[in-house]
């Protein structure tokens, strides 16, 4: 079979594809005949031998990718043969191996693709699907509440904004630069109280106040920082919550004690503590793609093409989620 290897720590151009043997599933596995494997940030820095800590460094050479969507082929010994053949989804953790024509999966970490979900959005769902779901619990987003979300254009960003006008917020989606319009305009056409801004025009903020009228910002869902982050954080109201999930600009929002003090802001960082009852969160976040809820963006790629698909989410280039396709 083909599948992406990695035999050295470094850039995107260590993922090479390479013909491998098929792999066999052990007991409580089943293999999966990949239609889809998602592509999350953090495979980058697990590329360059810089993962979280929560992760072991992973040895080489190995196979990347934790998320796959696809078709039951095999399963392990004394595995439940009526698995094969259906439609599934797994996070595999630690397991890796996901960027290949064929993956092994934990039984236990399968969900049942739901009638009519593609195999891209649901490999959307599992990883960055589940963490949306997270987030948006964390933050207690309520009906009324006025959410900035910049980097609305990519994969988590995109969930978070439909997700949160489905709740009955007004959401202000932020995306950086003409390309990337589209996506984020894509992400609810039709729906009133939903504004998209690009994040390059200084003059965002007074577009979104008055596009506000009299009502401020009472949330930032902020994933991008730098400049950015600042100005989104600048505009909340009295009261306000801001919620960090990281920097994608390399630049964390710098905040001190007065600026919160002198609002009454709350900020929380959901990402930084274990996420608990992940399983129940990837069946929420499926449930949301199968309900029509979340159409989440997908940015393809094909297998061979894994080195640029983690050079699109390095370089801040992907719209919505990075799936490869073998």
């Amino acid at each position: 079979m083909r599948a992406v290897v990695q035999r050295e720590f470094g850039g995107p151009q260590v993922l090479v594809v390479e013909e491998t043997d098929l792999p066999d599933p052990a007991e409580g596995q089943v293999r999966v005949r990949v239609a889809a494997a998602g592509v999350h940030a953090v495979d980058t820095n697990i590329r360059q031998g810089d993962g979280p800590p929560s992760m072991p460094r992973p040895s080489l050479p190995m196979t990347p990718g934790r998320e796959v969507a696809g078709i039951v082929d095999a399963v392990g010994p004394g595995g439940d043969r009526s698995l094969i053949g259906t439609r599934v989804v797994a996070h595999v953790g630690f397991l890796n191996g996901g960027y290949a024509e064929y993956a092994l999966a934990p039984v236990a970490a399968l969900h049942s693709v739901p009638d009519g979900v593609t195999f891209p959005h649901a490999v959307a769902s599992i990883g960055t699907g589940r963490t949306a779901q997270y987030v948006l619990e964390d933050a207690r987003v309520q009906p009324g509440d006025v959410v900035i979300i910049p980097g609305a254009s990519g994969g988590l960003g995109s969930q978070l904004a439909q997700l949160a006008l489905s709740i009955g917020a007004t959401v202000v989606a932020l995306y950086g630069g003409e390309a990337k319009r589209t996506v984020v305009e894509g992400l609810a056409p039709d729906a009133a109280g939903f504004f998209a801004l690009d994040a390059t025009d200084e003059s965002w903020p007074s577009q979104m106040t008055a596009l506000l009228g009299e009502r401020e910002p009472s949330l930032l869902i902020d994933g991008v920082g730098g400049s950015t982050g600042r100005a989104a954080f600048e505009t909340l109201g009295r009261g306000g919550r801001v919620v960090i999930i990281g920097w994608s600009s390399g630049e964390a929002v710098r905040i001190d004690t007065d600026d919160i003090v002198g609002r009454s802001l709350t900020v929380t960082v959901p990402l930084g503590r274990p996420v608990p009852q992940l399983r129940e969160l990837e069946t929420r976040a499926l449930a949301a793609v199968a309900d029509g809820r979340v159409i989440p963006p997908v940015d393809e790629f094909p297998l061979e093409r894994a080195a640029d698909a983690h050079a699109a989410i390095e370089q801040r280039r992907q719209r919505g989620k990075v799936v490869l396709i073998p």
